[in-house]
């Protein structure tokens, strides 16, 4: 396979402590092609991040120790991973942690039960419009 054959597999973080969520979501991602990465708390999610690449994150808010957002504050707070997307998929559905979402920089926000093809589309829009093709 030549390099302009090689197809970029966009590598992608699920942090739920759920892990029927983890499991369903890493099987169905990884059929449409993506690369994913699972962590069951706030704090493995920043472990990880701090040690892997990822082109998108996925984050449930509600989670022992550390939630969602604060996930989010830290993430942005350090210059490796300060401009990676993250698609909040919660369900919290409040207008007041949709716009604390939005204000802390997420890129999407979506809510639980969820249609896993909206989410494809959704995890491809924030993809596109970010842009940048991924650092390893």
């Amino acid at each position: 396979m030549s390099e302009e054959e090689k197809v970029i597999r966009h590598r992608i973080l699920v942090v739920d402590d759920d892990e029927h969520i983890q499991k369903s979501l890493s099987q169905y991602l990884e059929m449409e092609d993506f690369e994913v990465d699972v962590a069951s708390s706030g704090q493995e999610a920043l472990e990880r991040a701090a040690l892997q690449t990822f082109d998108l994150i996925l984050l449930d808010i509600m989670m022992p120790e550390m939630d969602g957002f604060e996930v989010v504050e830290t993430l942005r707070t350090h210059a490796k991973t300060s401009q990676v997307p993250i698609i909040l998929l919660t369900a919290r559905g409040q207008d007041t942690d949709v716009l604390k979402g939005y204000h802390l920089g997420v890129s999407s926000y979506l809510t639980k039960p969820f249609n896993l093809d909206e989410l494809v589309e959704t995890i491809r829009e924030v993809l596109e419009a970010d842009g940048a093709p991924r650092q390893d």
